[in-house]
């Protein structure tokens, strides 16, 4: 190959586009036949195909060039004995094809997303979305930047939930890079609370308290003084038995639940009444006072603070009953719940609901999509065939009748099956 005369016949940057679109097909697996047209050449470009050609094109117009003719001048010139492929080669490097780099490209996705089969099987149908969805992708835009990350994301879901539950700085600097690893805005912190809402059920949402109640549903918490649950009548340290004899709410924070002594505590054959609202615990401790059974109040999706106390509530031998609004935002939060805790319900199956509805003053709608109530199956279909929503204020007298002394055997026997 003459080299020298080479680059002047199709080192002509006049020739560039014409080089380039035959690296193109190159690259591609297609054979060099057929034309390659410029539509809008200028005179540059007509003078360097003149010349490549050893004849004038049209002098308006497109500018066409048939591949066949100049691998024909090449070959017999002495130029490119092997043709106008090899000619494009000596002068622009190997061509690798699409299809190579594509299987290359692959390859090294697959090896990226390999950490992913260290996960259990409640984490496998997350695993299986981010390999589709493109998260991953989006967010390391590499393969060689992909590896770690999904790497340091599964470290960390491997150890989660945190019990007990920890500052999400301090879990990140025991089990990642440091303690700034999942801050907010990472890609490590948007992949492993992509994972954590699968490994928790949390529901989907937005904005930053959302962000912070769905890192706390796996014991992450920003703080140990920001979680904190209200609480009527528990016992166990001189300032819980102080406000219990004064029938007043407290609110306890999540380190007063996680220090060396437990701060509640309740007689084995205890029970808890749970409910959603605070008005609910309000009303309670209006009308019973100190003579109100102990109960725990979610104010929404469990926090840190409010799961913590349950599993120990629960553990030592408390009996846990749950009420919350008769809507599909309720029967989520009582999904959640379950999987945390088991509980019997509180007036919350299908034949509470369906009894409930015609106190309604003003009917509200349901919104939002169905979920399961495992604890009562009849409930979802009730809620789907009436459609009402039913907060919990609607039915208060009922909550505070079964709060009175005395009647905890009644709501006993209304219980459904633990859960």
């Amino acid at each position: 190959m003459d080299i020298e005369r080479l680059g002047r016949l199709l080192g002509d940057p006049g020739l560039a586009w014409f080089v380039d679109r035959v690296r193109q097909r190159m690259a591609r697996g297609r054979t060099l036949t057929g034309s390659v047209t410029l539509s809008d050449p200028d005179a540059s470009q007509r003078r360097a195909a003149e010349r490549m050609l050893g004849r004038a094109p049209r002098s308006s117009g497109s500018l066409s060039v048939r591949l066949t003719t100049v691998d024909e001048i090449l070959r017999r010139s002495g130029v490119s004995p092997d043709g106008l492929a090899a000619a494009v080669v000596a002068l622009t490097g190997p061509v690798v094809l699409q299809a190579e780099t594509r299987n290359r490209q692959e390859r090294a996705w697959a090896e990226a997303y390999a950490p992913l089969n260290l996960l259990d099987a409640e984490l496998a149908r997350w695993a299986e979305r981010i390999r589709r969805d493109g998260l991953v992708r989006r967010l390391a835009r590499t393969p060689e930047a992909a590896g770690p990350l999904v790497e340091a994301a599964v470290r960390a879901l491997r150890a989660l939930p945190a019990s007990p539950p920890t500052a999400r700085a301090t879990f990140a600097a025991r089990n990642l890079s440091g303690a700034h690893a999942l801050d907010e805005g990472t890609p490590l912190a948007t992949l492993v609370l992509s994972g954590i809402r699968c490994l928790t059920g949390f529901p989907d949402g937005s904005g930053a308290r959302w962000r912070r109640e769905a890192w706390a549903s796996a014991g992450l918490l920003k703080d140990d003084l920001s979680s904190t649950v209200l609480t009527l009548n528990l016992r166990g340290t001189p300032h819980l038995d102080w406000m219990a004899d004064a029938g007043e709410p407290t609110v306890l924070t999540l380190r007063s639940l996680t220090g060396r002594a437990p701060v509640a505590s309740v007689p084995t054959t205890g029970t808890v009444h749970i409910c959603e609202n605070p008005a609910v615990l309000s009303a309670a401790a209006d009308t019973l006072g100190p003579a109100c059974p102990p109960m725990v109040c979610l104010q929404g999706q469990p926090s840190a603070a409010a799961l913590t106390l349950l599993r120990d509530l629960s553990m030592r031998g408390a009996r846990l009953l749950y009420h919350g609004d008769f809507d599909w935002g309720g029967v989520r939060i009582a999904a959640a719940l379950a999987r945390s805790v088991p509980w019997q319900p509180w007036r919350y199956t299908a034949a509470d609901y369906r009894a409930a509805v015609p106190a309604v003053a003003e009917t509200l709608d349901l919104t939002g999509p169905p979920v399961a109530t495992p604890w009562d199956p009849a409930l979802a279909v009730a809620l789907a065939e009436c459609g009402v929503r039913v907060e919990e204020e609607t039915v208060l007298d009922d909550l505070l009748t079964d709060l009175e002394p005395g009647s905890a055997e009644a709501a006993s026997k209304r219980g459904g099956r633990r859960i």
